[in-house]
């Protein structure tokens, strides 16, 4: 959606050096505390998400500092659990389409990002954004969204950060398609989409498909109802407790043995 325009409030549109002279603050605004996806079960299990994470987190660096001048780069992680979806998207934009996306965020022009301007940019971000599991559409909630400051998006150094979280419906065991797409400023995004190592066991990622542009992602996953993990487990218990039974026997017999 396109801002007012008025000759005086834009007149830093077109001038850098003006927009640099501006301060502004980081905009922070909070809802709900969105539940960590970083869990792990054992130390190696840690170790390959932790390196998992790292390249993530390489690659975005690299790719969030090499974006052209003139796109606007979104960048969106998927954590998928039996019961929700969470969406972390970063928005950087160039040098060149700054003025552009501030126009949309900065409403009144007073080189400052409030908590309702944050809000609803957020808002409307979220609303060009299409999930759906199996075919059923997913209703995206904003969770939390910080804005970095004018001078850092000026040096096309500023990311946006937007988090929103989409319940999950209930789901039978066996294999679904999670397909995420991104509709948001088509003409001057660019997009990269991801699918995160998830933090449930009843969860296993089999595939991920993207579109040429990755405006569209496509996760398909295993889910396992719990009485399925339930019932693994009890056949580890009761493998162990053979194992121990028939050690404990072969025991007594050698000490009868020995006696």
């Amino acid at each position: 959606m396109a801002a007012r325009r008025t000759s005086a409030s834009r007149d830093r549109r077109s001038s850098s050096s003006t927009l640099r002279s501006r301060a502004a603050s980081i905009t922070s605004i909070r809802f709900t505390a969105i539940r960590r996806t970083t869990t792990v079960r054992n130390s190696s299990r840690s170790s390959r998400i932790g390196a998992l994470a790292l390249l993530i987190v390489l690659a975005s660096g690299g790719l969030t500092s090499a974006h052209r001048r003139d796109e606007y780069l979104q960048a969106a992680r998927l954590a998928i659990d039996p019961d929700r979806v969470e969406i972390a998207l970063d928005l950087t934009p160039g040098i060149a389409v700054v003025p552009a996306v501030l126009a949309e965020i900065d409403l009144d022009a007073n080189g400052s990002i409030s908590a309702a301007e944050g809000r609803a940019y957020s808002d409307r971000v979220l609303s060009a954004i299409a999930l759906d599991v199996d075919g059923r559409p997913l209703g995206v909630e904003l969770v939390d969204s910080a804005f970095p400051t004018l001078d850092a998006v000026v040096n096309g150094a500023g990311t946006a950060r937007i988090r929103a979280v989409a319940q999950m419906p209930l789901l039978a065991d066996g294999l679904h398609h999670l397909r995420y797409r991104n509709a948001y400023r088509s003409d001057i995004g660019v997009y990269l989409a991801n699918a995160l190592v998830p933090a449930s066991d009843r969860v296993t990622i089999a595939a991920q498909r993207r579109d040429a542009d990755q405006r569209e992602l496509v996760v398909d996953y295993v889910l396992r109802g719990p009485s399925s993990m339930s019932a693994r487990r009890g056949l580890s218990v009761g493998i162990a407790g053979a194992f121990i039974l028939v050690a404990n026997a072969c025991w007594r017999t050698r000490t009868r043995r020995r006696q």
